[in-house]
């Protein structure tokens, strides 16, 4: 089959990583045990699932089975560059020409959200990092590069001068979490993991203002979202016009106050790689306070993540989707701090894989999906989303596990 991107390659800009390349010094033998058979299982499911699924975007899998587009909101869906995000990593680690060709091919149907932007929102780093400049960094094709240069335009122009932040929602998501006057207003913690794309557009292009805007991003929310037991809150509401702060509401967790444990993992990751692109010990610092909350709170609860580590103790609620973030976001911490710290970070990690894996992975390769017990929201009315296999824990559980390999694919 040919390249479906007919262009020029280039060097990508390499990226600054920690000292640490190696997780040798955290894993037991039992671990090593552990993740070589992990490994060898995600090899194959992975080999089966790509040839079944294709160039289709999947979700959620019903009855076993990915289908195309299978969330409201079509090619527009913040979840729709994790599997080809699954595809880039698994290329990397094997060389398998059929992964590359499928996450293009996914790359070239995403290519219309670029064209007719209006609907995009702040998880164009979401649907972009994981599908552009994962290819671009994989295989140096300008193209690539070109598309994730637009969609860090797209970003960018998002950000709001007055209150120093990027605006996370459009109109259509008024009513879900706020009204129509408000949502120009709304931050959340999950667009941490969006700005890493502003920092590569600031890098690639040697233009700072990218740089700049994430950087003042992240430090409008360490102000605001950051609590200081290290807990985090999800929404942050400001008035638009005079970037006055406004209320912190209630979001995807239990209530105001409480602590989503998929916000809590996305600040985790998102204050570490705000350290990696900015060298702001702040950051850093932060990461390790959220991280040590999430710690604590899971340490007490066989390392398990609940959907909201404040919520009350029935029902219980799991969300493995923040255990898998989580995950990452702490192997790719303890590549940050000094060899003290490294066991902290790296065998809470190991720890929350071991557990959710266990308790929630399904490696049949007849069936599409790796990891069940995702839970997207803590009120969900009628359960559909309620500890089922969501698409973005296979992807960082693939992440997390080619990390402690040392196949990982560095897209953020």
């Amino acid at each position: 089959m040919a390249d479906l991107f007919i262009s020029e390659t280039r060097d990508p800009t390499p990226e600054p990583r920690g000292t640490a390349g190696s997780y040798d010094d955290i894993l037991s033998q039992e671990d090593r045990a552990w993740l070589n058979g992990v490994y060898e299982k995600l090899t194959v499911k992975m080999k089966a699932e790509a040839e079944r699924v294709g160039t289709i975007i999947p979700y959620a899998p019903r009855d076993g089975r990915y289908h195309d587009l299978d969330e409201e909101g079509g090619l527009y869906n913040w979840t729709n560059s994790f599997y080809p995000g699954m595809l880039w990593q698994m290329y990397n680690a094997t060389g398998d020409e059929m992964y590359r060709r499928a996450a293009e091919g996914i790359e070239k149907r995403m290519e219309e959200v670029l064209v007719e932007f209006q609907e995009l929102d702040h998880d164009i780093g979401f649907l972009f990092l994981p599908l552009s400049v994962a290819n671009y960094r994989k295989t140096g094709s300008s193209h690539a590069r070109s598309n994730g240069l637009k969609a860090a335009d797209i970003l960018a122009g998002r950000f709001n001068l007055a209150g120093g932040y990027i605006r996370a929602w459009n109109d259509r998501m008024a009513g879900f979490f706020g009204d129509e006057g408000k949502i120009a207003g709304y931050m959340i913690i999950d667009c941490m993991m969006n700005i890493p794309l502003l920092y590569w557009a600031a890098r690639e292009t040697d233009d700072p203002r990218f740089y700049h805007i994430a950087l003042k991003h992240a430090k409008t929310a360490k102000q605001y979202s950051v609590r200081p037991d290290g807990s985090c809150n999800h929404i942050l509401i400001f008035d638009p016009a005079t970037g006055e702060f406004v209320d912190n509401p209630a979001g995807q967790g239990y209530g105001r106050g409480s602590s989503w444990s998929r916000g809590q993992a996305w600040a985790v990751y998102g204050f570490t790689l705000s350290y990696l692109h900015t060298g702001d010990q702040t950051f850093l610092d932060t990461a390790k306070q959220c991280a040590q909350y999430v710690i604590a709170n899971l340490a007490v609860g066989d390392w398990l993540p609940l959907v909201d580590y404040r919520a009350p103790a029935e029902p219980v609620k799991y969300d493995s989707t923040a255990g898998m973030i989580t995950a990452a976001g702490l192997l790719e911490l303890a590549r940050h701090v000094g060899p003290y710290e490294r066991p902290l970070y790296g065998k809470a990690a190991l720890r929350i894989l071991r557990a959710c894996e266990k308790r929630f992975a399904n490696w049949d390769p007849k069936m599409d999906s790796i990891m069940d017990g995702g839970t997207y929201f803590y009120h969900d009315p009628d359960g559909t989303n309620t500890e089922v296999p969501i698409i973005y824990g296979d992807y960082y559980l693939i992440e997390a596990v080619l990390k402690l390999k040392g196949k990982e694919l560095f897209i953020w």
